[in-house]
């Protein structure tokens, strides 16, 4: 029997495991019905763009809960066997962004330290044609075409094993859009490291409104 109250798990155990060109899962109604309303309801109030670590952000209700399983055990051991990789023994670094800006979505990799990058979406609609829509790419270059495309709305789960060539990226889009971002790291000084340098980017954020 699973603890978890708000990650529906067998969603994400019956979303396909992609080979080509790297090993993701894309799934849907991963957050459960009767969690939604309060998950939006205390979505925290972010006024600043970009990703911010969970250490920066005030956590209440149904989102901290949920913000405690995505970070569990129970839940690492899921996408472990989903993977076939030991995510278990990695410390995980969760951030959560609510608005977007033109400039992000450039197409990357993630870096090295990383192990696995997940996201889970929370917008109720998208109407925007393609801005904002997360695309598994087949180089660092181009954004077309793609294997995939993410619709970026409420319960839509996407999670990779980083490579070297798991290219991914939107095309710009500027306004809300809320997702929370967990990524499972190499060591815990590897951690630390990232926490810092966000806070270090959110600060210069503050200064020069960039």
């Amino acid at each position: 029997m699973s603890g978890l109250s708000i990650l529906n798990v067998d969603a994400v155990r019956a979303a396909p495991l992609a080979q080509e060109p790297y090993h993701y899962i894309l799934g849907d109604g991963v957050l459960r019905p009767d969690a939604v309303d309060a998950l939006r309801r205390d979505f925290p109030d972010i006024g600043k763009p970009g990703y911010l670590t969970v250490d920066e952000v005030q956590l209440k209700g149904r989102f901290k809960d949920l913000i405690e399983e995505l970070e569990s055990d129970e839940f690492s051991a899921v996408l472990s066997d989903k993977f076939g990789i030991d995510l278990v023994s990695c410390p995980r670094l969760t951030t959560i962004m609510k608005r977007s800006q033109p400039k992000y979505g450039a197409i990357h990799t993630d870096g090295p330290s990383k192990v696995m990058t997940l996201l889970v979406y929370m917008n109720d609609a998208w109407e925007a044609p393609a801005g904002g829509r997360l695309r598994v790419l087949y180089d660092g270059q181009n954004f077309e075409p793609y294997a995939v495309e993410v619709p970026p709305t409420m319960g839509t789960l996407f999670a990779f094993l980083r490579a070297d060539n798991s290219w991914h990226g939107h095309r710009p889009f500027e306004g809300e859009r809320r997702v929370v971002q967990v990524a499972w790291v190499r060591d815990a000084a590897e951690l630390e490291r990232k926490k810092k340098r966000n806070r270090t980017a959110q600060f210069l954020k503050g200064i020069f409104g960039r």
